[in-house]
Parts: C-alpha cells; structure tokens; sequence
C-alpha cells in the first residue's frame, strides 16, 4: 500500500510492507524530493534488501519506526555504515545516530530451560519471557514438532510478554529437536531456543538374511536414546569379538545402523542369530537365520560317498524292565524249588514201600 499527502511543504510517503522490489524503493528514494520523509517498519526490512542501495539522500522522519535502521547503521549491516543519514526530529534535520529515542529498544528474551531432557510419553512445561517497549510479541516456532503442545500467554504490563509451552505425551520423534521463542517489536526481534532430549527404550527396526559382500554381512537398524548396548547370540551362547566375527557400525542421532560381519563362513556358522538390544529404559530382541552353506553329506553326497547311517538307540519303557525281572525271578525260585524236590526223593525213597528189610546197598551218585 502507498498513501501520499502534503503537510506544509513535506510531503510525508508512508510505505507498507512486503510490496516493493529492491529497485523500486531506491528508484522512490531518488525521485523524491530531499525533504521526503519515509516511515519504514521492520518488517519492510526483511522483505527489502538494503544492500548496495545509496539512502543519503533520503531524510527519515526521526522515531521508533526507524530505530531499527540506525542499530544497523551502527552493526555495519547493508553498507548502511559508509552512507551519512539524516532524519528530521520536527524542528531540523539531524544525523541519524544522534536521533534519541526513549522507549524503544530490542526486546529482551529468557527460557526456563536451555536443555530439556525428558523420557517418552512425559509432560513437560517450558517458558519463555519477553520484556522490552514496545512490548514485544512472543511465540514458540514448532514447526514439525509431533508432541501435542498448547500454548498460554500472560501480558504483565508495562513491558513483560511470557508463554508457556507445555507438551503432552512426548514422541521420540521430537528427539533433538530445538524449541525455540522469538520476542519481536518493531525495533527488532530476539530469540533462544531449548535442546529437547527424549529418552525411549531401543527398538530393532531391520534385521536382514545374510548377504554376501566384500563379506558376508547381517543387516540391522536399531532406535534408541541413551545409545543401546548391543549384543550377538548364536546357539544360545554369546557370540565374543573375534577376527572372524564381529560388529560394525555408524551412528545417526538415535539410530545405530550397521552389520555383523563374517569372514569366510562355513556350515559350522548356519543357525538362528540373535540381536539383543539395551538401555536402562528396557530390553528387546530379534532373531534371523543365517545360511552360509550346506553342511557335507546333507542332502547332495557329491564325491563324499555315502554318509554313515545314523544310529538310533530305543530305549525301553520302566514298565518293560520291571516285567522281565518278575520274570527272572519267578524262574529262579522255580529252579531252587525243583532242586529242594529232587534232594527229598532221593533221601526218602531208598526204603521199601512194604517195609522189607534187606541188605543196605550203597547210593552212588
């Protein structure tokens, strides 16, 4: 927008922002007259680029509008350091750093936390104060962030604008990211900002069949904040460091990406591989099968011959040898009972069954 009007013998421009190019508004500096008076904001500035544009001939109108020019003038910001400006206080033309304006500076800015560490699925409240005059605008960015967050604002006159930002539910998705509050006027803007940390316990994203390469490789992708411990299984027994087996990896923020490696596998090495994975927050675990190569003689006997035969021991139930042995034992005592008879008969029955008596002759055996 572009409004005109004469007021005495100035004529006062007043420009809006975000519509000029930078061609333009030098173009509008030239063509007015030396006592033109331009009111520009801030936010003209961050749309305008002041760059290599030659203002001397322009007068401002001395005032908080334009305090935001002289701090740049003062910064060396835009070459605006090498140029002379004027602005006009009502009564003469004065230099621009020696406009004095009360009440009109850069806001102030403060957070309660500067690092914020909490664990997932927590509630947490962070604030963020703002002071100055004019009284600065204060918000939290949080573009992108996933935790619910509401925001509540308090106006403690003359000059305080604090926010409280409270997240609910923390995602281990905002992990590492930054909160950060601006405090603007239209003298300029401030900002801070808070590390978030979200401690969450590992989860194992990928863990892939083997596959060979420069060697024989085990994918796996694990998540997790604190770093999780990782450890190998294979066969129920914990797989040590060696030169033939062992981890590599890379670490991403709160990812671990990497492989277990092996140098020249053999059948010996086929089976179910284990990953475990561990912070203090939990445990978890994933498991793939790992084939290498098929043992010898196990299904194609090339030039092997032909495997030994697998012997298979039965073993007989309790009640079966508990039956043999009443058996064992029944025969025996048959045995002893037939000796007993035999021993009998051949005592008693060297008499006669009439009851003769006659010369004894002798039993042989």
């Amino acid at each position: 927008m572009f409004g005109a009007g004469l007021n005495g013998n100035n004529l006062h421009c007043v420009v809006s922002q975000h519509i000029f190019s930078h061609s333009l508004l030098y173009s509008l500096a030239l063509s007015l007259s030396l006592s033109l008076a331009l009111s520009l904001s801030l936010s003209l500035s961050n749309s305008l680029s002041l760059s290599n544009r030659r203002l001397e001939e322009v007068v401002f109108e001395c005032g908080c509008d334009i305090r935001w020019i002289q701090l740049w003038q003062q910064r060396g910001e835009a070459g605006l350091h090498t140029q002379l400006l004027f602005c006009n206080n009502g009564a003469s033309k004065i230099p621009l750093q020696a406009m004095n304006i009360s009440l009109c500076d850069l806001p102030d800015i403060s957070v309660t936390h500067y690092n914020l560490t909490v664990i997932e699925g927590d509630r947490v409240t962070v604030t963020c104060n703002g002071s100055g005059s004019p009284l600065p605008e204060v918000d939290w960015t949080v573009n992108d962030l996933h935790s619910i967050n509401t925001h509540q604002s308090n106006v403690y006159w003359p000059n305080v604008h604090s926010i409280n930002l409270t997240l609910v539910n923390v995602s281990r998705d905002d992990n590492f990211y930054m909160l950060t509050c601006i405090a603007e006027n239209k003298v300029g803007m401030a900002n801070a900002s808070i590390q978030l940390t979200v401690h969450f316990p590992p989860t194992i994203l990928k863990l892939d069949e083997p596959e060979r390469r420069h060697e024989t490789c085990i994918e796996f992708t694990v998540r997790g904040n604190p770093q999780p411990t990782l450890r190998w299984f294979h066969r129920d027994k914990e797989i040590p460091p060696s030169d033939y087996i062992r981890t590599e990896m890379d670490t991403y923020q709160d990812y671990l990406e990497g492989c277990l490696n092996f140098k020249d596998p053999t059948h010996h090495n086929n089976g179910n591989y284990t990953l475990e994975a561990s912070n203090f927050l939990g445990v978890t675990t994933k498991t793939v099968y790992g084939h290498f190569l098929n043992a010898p003689f196990s299904d194609d006997y090339g030039d092997y011959g032909t495997p030994t035969p697998t012997i298979t021991v039965t073993h007989r139930p309790e009640e079966d040898t508990f039956g043999v042995s009443i058996a064992v034992g029944l025969a025996g005592f048959a045995c002893v009972l037939l000796v007993v008879l035999f021993v009998l008969i051949n005592k008693y029955g060297r008499r006669s069954k009439f009851g003769m008596k006659g010369k004894k002759h002798p039993v042989f055996f």
